[in-house]
């Protein structure tokens, strides 16, 4: 009989259908652990409830945490389908450092070669962000924003120590601005990046199975 302690589990989480049916239809493939995707809602309200509710339960208690889905790259010359590797996320809640950025980095380009990878602070917002609000954020060093992943990390370290990262897809640039997401040809490459990514998600969750050395 193994006495192998049982592999974490991956917790990833993404607020509109949309997004959870890209990672839903994606590869896949072999993960370090059990996975659950997890549709929380639009804005950070909906993302604290959601993941602190999981995270409450036995079967995810000590999940890593991984927030994903679509974003507003902040930063002049983005373009819908590049992505965006969080170094950590921050709102007027508090900031959250992530984990295991650089492997991230890494993956993505090996699972969606060809396209552009950001590095940076992902910044959250209770709202839709346009025109200035764009440009003050991107003066305080943030290279993108969206409404869910700094409430989903803030909540996720707050239910208990766990590894966290975020990774999320331009949809939406300051060049590229986007009316509705699926009708326009960025909405439709930021859904292909995503559904293509989850190989790399589950390669930063075994990194997190090793012994350190």
């Amino acid at each position: 009989m193994s006495t192998q302690p049982a592999p974490a589990p991956l917790l990833i989480a993404c607020a509109l259908g949309i997004e959870r049916l890209a990672l839903r239809t994606s590869d896949r493939g072999a993960s370090g652990g059990p996975v659950t995707v997890l549709r929380t809602g639009m804005g950070p309200k909906a993302a604290r409830q959601a993941v602190t509710r999981q995270l409450a339960g036995p079967a995810l208690r000590e999940a890593a945490v991984l927030a994903t889905g679509f974003c507003a790259g902040l930063a002049p010359g983005m373009h819908p389908g590049d992505l965006v590797v969080a170094e950590e996320t921050r709102d007027p809640d508090g900031t959250v450092r992530c984990v295991g950025s650089d492997l991230l980095v890494k993956e993505l380009a090996r699972a969606v070669p060809g396209r552009t990878v950001h590095t940076g602070p992902l910044a959250g917002s209770d709202h839709v962000v346009r025109g200035h609000e764009r440009s003050d954020l991107f003066g305080t060093g943030a290279i993108a924003v969206d409404m869910e992943s700094a409430a989903t990390l803030l909540s996720a370290v707050r239910a208990g120590e766990r590894p966290v990262a975020a990774v999320r897809v331009v949809v939406d640039a300051p060049e590229h601005e986007l009316v509705r997401i699926g009708t326009v040809r960025g909405g439709i490459s930021a859904f292909r990046v995503l559904r293509a990514v989850l190989p790399a998600f589950f390669e930063w969750h075994r990194s997190l199975l090793l012994p350190r050395r």
